[in-house]
């Protein structure tokens, strides 16, 4: 392929793989489960699928709902500690075999996590043994040449985690104003406390 035409077919790839996921009564659950949850939203993940994860829990707190990321390699140095009693934890993992997501899942139950909620999509992925509700990814092909690079299954792992925000502000009655408060910089803020809907 030319360049345009690797770029087009990489386009292509990740909006079909993110048109091909299917939004079970899972996905529903999980936004009920976050939104009646008497605790925190802890967020979790490696690799590419951390820096996903780490976006999710920014989305979260900027449209009112407390959240925050832990590494999971840095939580087996004492950063699991943030941890309690009813908090949520959202895993994220493409294959859902890191070993280090696995251990922060099995370690955040002995602290009193009440649900653990998996996002990936290996059938045989370890994860979906430790989470209590799995937010199935599908089976994704990678538009890599090498198929090797995580591009369509990231794109998808981002558009599940907006979902999942975008779904929970509107639960819960999230205002205008509400939003602006927590965005007191920037087009945003400036567009959360004017009365004109921001355009585009």
């Amino acid at each position: 392929m030319d360049i345009k035409q690797r770029m087009q077919a990489v386009l292509a790839a990740e909006a079909a793989a993110i048109q091909a996921i299917n939004v079970t009564e899972a996905f529903v659950t999980a936004v009920e489960v976050m939104q009646n949850s008497n605790g925190k939203i802890i967020t979790t993940g490696i690799g590419k699928a951390g820096h996903i994860a780490k976006k999710f829990a920014a989305t979260l707190c900027s449209t009112a709902t407390p959240a925050d990321f832990v590494h999971p390699a840095e939580a087996a140095h004492g950063d699991l500690g943030i941890v309690g009693n009813d908090d949520v934890l959202i895993a994220f993992s493409t294959s859902g075999k890191s070993r280090e997501v696995i251990e922060i899942l099995e370690m955040a139950r002995h602290l009193g996590v009440s649900k653990i909620i998996g996002v990936t999509s290996h059938p045989d992925s370890e994860l979906r043994n430790h989470s209590d509700l799995v937010l199935d990814m599908g089976i994704i092909e990678e538009p890599c040449p090498l198929g090797l690079t995580p591009s369509s299954s990231m794109a998808v792992m981002l558009a599940i985690s907006d979902a999942i925000a975008l779904a929970l502000l509107e639960q819960k009655g999230v205002t205008r104003e509400d939003y602006g408060l927590r965005h007191h910089g920037g087009y945003l803020g400036r567009a959360a406390r004017t009365d004109n809907k921001p355009k585009g």
